[in-house]
């Protein structure tokens, strides 16, 4: 197993083309809206009721405290690289708040001391306390790296240690409804040394699926289904992806850190049997071809294999969000390009679409195919995505590169530089794309004293051909694990051209999607299309691509804040008015016109209309 090391957004400078702007905007505009927000949904004034010890004027339901902990993270992000951005007055405003608010005991939770000071763990199923201590811990280790601060870190900790007291061998029995914490406890102890927290995180995983939920809740356990809460197998036996979609890739991802971090090689084997069992399940029948997962509305999860309808699908923003954090786990633990493939999948479709091109507007609900009258909202009752998406694009410098003893990993394309240490001689890596629009990357050595390495470059599973160039000369590809291996004595000045042929091409899915049968979705390179009726010469109900024409990608620089469109032929079907009276008759020629087809995330911006993925192909 070769576990690589995660290389931190504190070390990596994104100067990207597609992403800067995005994270420009995230800054300028997303953050402020967001704590906006947060002030007028009630979340911060009801940490403020809790720090005065008020019992009364809680607004929201009872997870309110987890949105502004993802807020703070994403601001954690953005204080690493612009340590005077104003946001840093409302951190640290919240920062005294949550100060004041905190018991001695260490225990933190506005709804519980404003509202049911009496009520703490009376409903690990349903009210959340462990997600949002989660929250908070993830918050205060992204603030401490980011800006060397230990206040939230304390107040982190002493929230962790408390909860450490209640749960645990030989303690309570007991895990969150809601994974999360399992994630953040790992992390707690990277930024501390402290194996109390990896302890707890384990005993976490490893019991549940002990059906405590149906105790709590009176419930029959013949008649207690706990798959929404993954509460339905222990952690082990899991075959498939069930359940509600962020909670099950949440609890996966601290699966993985576990396999991790474990120094038990039987657990370890049996947890990388386990997840290798869900993640085949997940990515090859229950997965969108926008690489987001979740398709039903009722549980905001999944149903059967195959089960993919589009004006339907519900993968949540979140959702996409947590498979991303899955994937850059097992990509890091196993070293294999393919858990990169599907990250990058729902970072440019399903994850991306969750926000607006202004950073002020959000989709909970990412459907494949819409009437015309699914927008995206300025806030959510339940605000869980916003954060989420925000922290998402703030923290994009942890998922692009990862480290071994001898080698730099590549696995997004995204501009910048990366500065790290390899076998404890300095290395500085500079990378230059207009990806994923252009087909071109150039990775250039600025600095290196780190003598013979392996530079390992990303193969995208789209990309058929692709080419390498090493200071101007071609030179073959070699292939490990979905990486091009380059080794070599690194010098200075040493640049790598990697050339990714990106042409449009048409999609089909499995016949048992039957959704998508005879139907046909369009990709290129890592960017998933669709087809808004504002761009076509007909309804899209009387559109049908033609597979025998070419395709053509069009730069379109004024478009979308700039994107690459595809453009083909169509059949048209004629309307009502062309059939008059009749109901059948003889099949006629039908007349070509062509279509133009957007980036899926980029959907929902023009004039309300009618959207597909999947359209009618011939």
């Amino acid at each position: 197993m070769k576990r690589l090391r995660p290389i931190s957004f504190a070390q990596v400078e994104i100067d990207d083309e597609f992403w800067s702007k995005r994270q420009q905007t995230n800054r300028t505009a997303t953050l402020p809206h967001l704590f906006e927000e947060l002030e007028r949904a009630g979340n911060i004034p009801n940490l403020r009721l809790a720090a005065e010890g008020k019992r009364e004027g809680y607004q929201g339901p009872v997870y309110m405290d987890s949105d502004l902990y993802k807020a703070l993270e994403a601001a954690a992000y953005v204080l690493k690289r612009y340590p005077d951005d104003p946001i840093r007055v409302k951190v640290d405003e919240v920062i005294d708040i949550l100060e004041r608010a905190q018991q001695p005991d260490g225990y933190l939770n506005s709804y519980f001391q404003v509202v049911a000071p009496d009520k703490r763990w009376s409903n690990l199923r349903d009210w959340h306390e462990l997600y949002c201590a989660g929250h908070l811990i993830e918050a205060a280790v992204a603030h401490y790296h980011a800006t060397g601060s230990e206040r939230l870190l304390n107040i982190a900790r002493r929230f962790a240690d408390y909860i450490d007291s209640v749960f645990g061998a030989g303690k309570r029995l007991g895990y969150c409804g809601h994974p999360e914490i399992e994630l953040a406890l790992f992390r707690l102890y990277e930024a501390t040394g402290e194996t109390r927290y990896t302890q707890l995180a384990e005993f976490f995983l490893l019991n549940r699926g002990r059906k405590i939920f149906a105790q709590e809740h009176n419930t029959p356990l013949e008649e207690y289904d706990g798959a929404i809460w993954q509460d339905n197998l222990p952690l082990l036996e899991h075959r498939e992806i069930v359940g509600h979609a962020v909670r099950a890739a949440y609890l996966f991802a601290g699966a993985t850190d576990l396999a991790a971090y474990t120094d038990d090689d039987a657990l370890r084997e049996r947890l990388l049997q386990m997840l290798l069992r869900v993640w085949d399940n997940t990515i090859n029948k229950r997965r969108y071809i926008t690489g987001g997962i979740g398709n039903e509305p009722k549980h905001e999860g999944f149903t059967a294999d195959y089960e993919l309808p589009n004006r339907t699908a519900y993968q949540e923003t979140c959702a996409s969000i947590a498979l991303i954090f899955w994937a850059h786990r097992l990509g890091r633990l196993l070293g294999e390009a393919r858990f990169y493939d599907a990250l990058e999948r729902a970072l440019y479709n399903g994850a991306l679409a969750g926000i607006s091109l202004d950073g002020k507007r959000f989709f909970y609900v990412n459907p494949l195919e819409s009437d015309g009258t699914h927008h995206r909202k300025a806030w959510y009752g339940c605000a869980c995505c916003p954060p989420n998406i925000a922290r998402l694009l703030a923290s994009l410098g942890d998922y692009i590169y990862a480290q071994s003893d001898d080698a730099l990993y590549v696995n997004l394309y995204i501009g910048g530089r990366v500065r790290v240490e390899l076998g404890g001689k300095p290395l500085t890596l500079e990378a230059r794309t207009g990806y994923p629009w252009q087909e071109s990357v150039a990775l250039r050595v600025v600095e290196s004293a780190a003598g013979r390495f392996k530079l390992m470059l990303r193969l995208p599973a789209w990309c058929d051909a692709p080419e390498l160039r090493l200071n101007g000369e071609p030179i073959a590809v070699r292939r490990v694990d979905g990486y091009a291996v380059i080794e070599r004595e690194w010098a200075a000045g040493d640049a790598v051209e990697l050339r990714l042929p990106m042409p449009p091409v048409l999609m089909e899915a499995h016949p048992r999607v039957e959704a998508d049968r005879w139907q046909v979705a369009l990709q290129r390179g890592p960017v998933v299309y669709c087809l808004e009726e504002t761009d076509q010469p007909a309804p899209l109900t009387h559109l049908a691509v033609r597979r025998d024409h070419p395709l053509h990608s069009i730069w379109e620089p004024e478009l979308l804040n700039g994107v690459v469109v595809v453009e083909g032929m169509a059949e048209l079907l004629e309307d009502d008015a062309a059939w008059g009276d009749a109901l059948y008759r003889p099949l006629r020629e039908r007349s070509l016109k062509p279509f133009r087809a957007i980036p899926y995330y980029a959907w929902d911006h023009r004039r309300p209309c009618p959207m597909r993925v999947w359209v009618q192909g011939v």
